[in-house]
């Protein structure tokens, strides 16, 4: 018996089949099981009583809200700016509405002018840079005011069911000095962001595997990885983050969100957003956000754990599953990955994940096209958004919005919109039997 024993020990570990897996777990053991309104902003499981102190203080940060200098607590606000916290764009962690220029839009606007920076990057319009700040302090002006108007265009399927598109349309106005005349505009809705520390962990390599730029395979699909600059090290990295791929680590986007959203220079960004412009400040407080602040809040945002899918055994939900790989859906969308090693963070290591991402940049058509380059991002290109946790966008942030600029108000819509790339999907889906198209959505939905 002994031998018996020993020798079961002594067994190498073998991979599960994929019928071992519980396929709930999203964020593999970064999971949380809660269908509540607050289910994007649960924390990963076996922090430290002192990570969990971190996690908890970023939490609050998150919610709280910025003020001008001088200010006792949380100064540093604008003087031009797009909110006034986190919270007020990511509602509940999540998405927000697609407006702009009032207290709880979750919508700016990149801006830039044809070219490229020093780093490769987009290049800053003079006295505007490369994002429109549409709100400002008392004595300041907003760099200019956002008008998003929309025009509905109706789609009929070949059973009959019909759908209205509606198209965005965006415009500049009370400018506070003048634009030049080919300036570039890029609308972009807060997503969700949970499950990025995950995102991060996913090991360079596993993303460039995925690329296929001169569609070697011959299935339509030519996604190719953007290579944007890391203010951290000051080197050209691969980029992961953002809906172009456009930003490299969690650290660079929170540190951008506070100088760009909220006008809070720091340590990564130690210049005011409105720096050369004739309502900078000029107080010598720069980098205005404390180095304890921005790190909560990167511990914060890669300790959110991702929602449980559910409805797994559901018939029609494994019907739509089945179609999803059907239509070539997971050939961006793909529905498996596994993450590297954080030391710190042994919940977010060597986890099985299922984000439904390449993390790559795709040609989606002139549909969805903004126009606007970043980086090796084209005007057409967008990054493949995640969809683990897309099915509770409605409960946690009331009225759902789609896609780069929230234009589509349903899953429906947001297919519909695929083009380039993704057309022959789209093209799939819309010759799809009604009771298809239904199973294919309860799937998304169980996500």
């Amino acid at each position: 018996m002994l031998v018996i024993f020993l020798g079961v020990l002594c067994r190498k570990p073998q991979a599960f089949d994929d019928e071992s897996f519980d396929p709930r777990l999203s964020g593999g053991a970064a999971t949380a099981f809660n269908i509540t309104s607050q289910a994007f902003g649960e924390c990963i499981e076996g922090l430290s009583p002192w990570d969990q102190l971190i996690h908890d203080k970023g939490d609050g940060l998150f919610e709280q809200t910025f003020v001008s200098a001088p200010a006792p607590l949380y100064p540093g606000l604008g003087p031009i700016f797009n909110n006034v916290s986190c919270v007020s764009c990511h509602h509940n962690d999540g998405i927000g509405i697609p407006t702009a220029g009032k207290p709880n839009s979750s919508l700016l606007v990149r801006i830039s002018l044809p070219g490229e920076d020093e780093h490769g990057g987009p290049l800053p319009v003079p006295g505007f840079g490369t994002q429109l700040q549409d709100q400002a302090v008392f004595g300041a002006q907003p760099e200019a005011r956002v008008n998003i108007t929309y025009t509905e265009e109706p789609f009929r399927f070949p059973d009959g069911e019909t759908v209205s598109l509606r198209k965005p349309h965006y415009q500049l106005s009370n400018a506070y000095r003048p634009l030049p005349g080919h300036y570039l505009l890029s609308p972009r809705l807060a997503p969700y962001v949970f499950g990025i520390g995950l995102l991060e962990l996913i090991p360079s390599s596993t993303v460039l595997s995925f690329a296929d730029p001169e569609d070697k395979n011959g299935d339509g699909i030519r996604g190719h990885p953007n290579y944007v600059y890391d203010p951290v090290s000051g080197q050209t990295v691969l980029g992961r983050f953002g809906l172009k791929a456009n930003t490299p680590t969690v650290a660079a986007q929170v540190a951008s969100a506070f100088q760009q959203d909220m006008g809070l220079s720091n340590k990564l960004f130690s210049s005011e957003s409105a720096l050369g412009q004739s309502q900078d400040d000029k107080r010598p407080d720069d980098p205005e956000l404390p180095d304890s602040i921005l790190n909560a809040m990167v511990f914060y945002i890669q300790t959110l754990a991702v929602p449980a899918r559910r409805n797994v055994t559901d018939p029609v939900v494994k019907k739509g599953e089945a179609l999803f790989e059907q239509l070539q859906c997971s050939s961006c969308h793909i529905p498996t990955l596994y993450t590297g090693v954080n030391v710190n963070l042994p919940t977010l290591s060597h986890q099985r994940i299922h984000p439904y991402t390449d993390l790559l940049l795709h040609d989606m058509g002139p549909g969805l096209a903004d126009g606007r380059p970043d980086y090796q991002a084209t005007g057409s290109e967008w990054r493949t958004s995640p969809l683990w946790g897309i099915g509770m966008v409605a409960r946690v942030n009331g009225t759902p919005y789609y896609l780069h600029d929230g234009r589509a108000r349903t899953l429906t819509e947001a297919i519909l919109w695929h083009g380039g790339e993704a057309e022959q999907s789209r093209e799939n889906f819309v010759q799809l039997r009604k009771s298809d198209r239904d199973a294919l959505l309860s799937f998304l939905n169980s996500l």
